[in-house]
């Protein structure tokens, strides 16, 4: 049997999940605000995800940027070593250059004071040599002979075999002292004249 709503035929009611009546305007409002929400719910997301993708692009276009300027420094960095590494070969090589010239210099300098003192040397050697011929012309070259040169063999002979008794030696020693005395007298001789 059939019930009348005071709304009319078209306020039907209907059982709901939890056995109360419902009907069709509360229905449709309901359907209505769950859309609503679901809709709200949906825009909310979207406009979470836009809200991450613009925090993800900012965040990538923060990061984009950090790493351009990082490699920005390291190009920098590079070309500054590169030219200090140019600059210092320059001062190197002009070391070497400044070295290479007073090596020369030095060279020169040195075969100078050998020649010098090679010329020196000479010239000093020369002057020796003429002095000493001067000497020699102006005194007499004294030539000096042993005296009794085999009568002192024999005197030191026999020392060595009387060691104990030297006066066996003594008629040696003797003879030894009239032969020196002979060639002294020979000699005033010779100079006097």
């Amino acid at each position: 049997m059939k019930e009348t709503s005071p709304s009319g035929s078209k306020s039907q009611r209907y059982s709901g999940a939890y056995g109360a009546s419902v009907s069709d305007e509360e229905l449709k409002r309901r359907v209505a605000e769950e859309l609503a929400l679901e809709q709200a719910k949906k825009e909310s997301e979207n406009q979470k995800r836009l809200k991450q993708g613009k925090e993800l692009d900012g965040e990538m276009t923060l990061t984009n940027e950090q790493l351009t300027r990082a490699i920005l420094r390291e190009r920098i960095s590079n070309e500054e070593e590169r030219a200090k590494a140019k600059h210092l070969a320059k001062q190197l090589e002009e070391k070497d250059r400044v070295i290479k010239k007073q090596d020369a210099f030095y060279k020169e300098q040195l075969a100078r004071l050998e020649e010098r003192s090679s010329e020196f040397y000479k010239v000093t050697t020369e002057q020796y040599q003429k002095a000493a011929e001067e000497v020699e012309a102006k005194f007499k070259r004294y030539e000096c002979h042993p005296v009794c040169a085999d009568l002192q063999a024999q005197i030191l002979q026999c020392y060595r075999q009387n060691t104990q008794q030297t006066l066996s030696c003594s008629a040696l020693a003797s003879q030894y002292m009239r032969c020196v005395n002979q060639a002294k007298q020979k000699d005033h001789l010779r100079s006097l004249t």
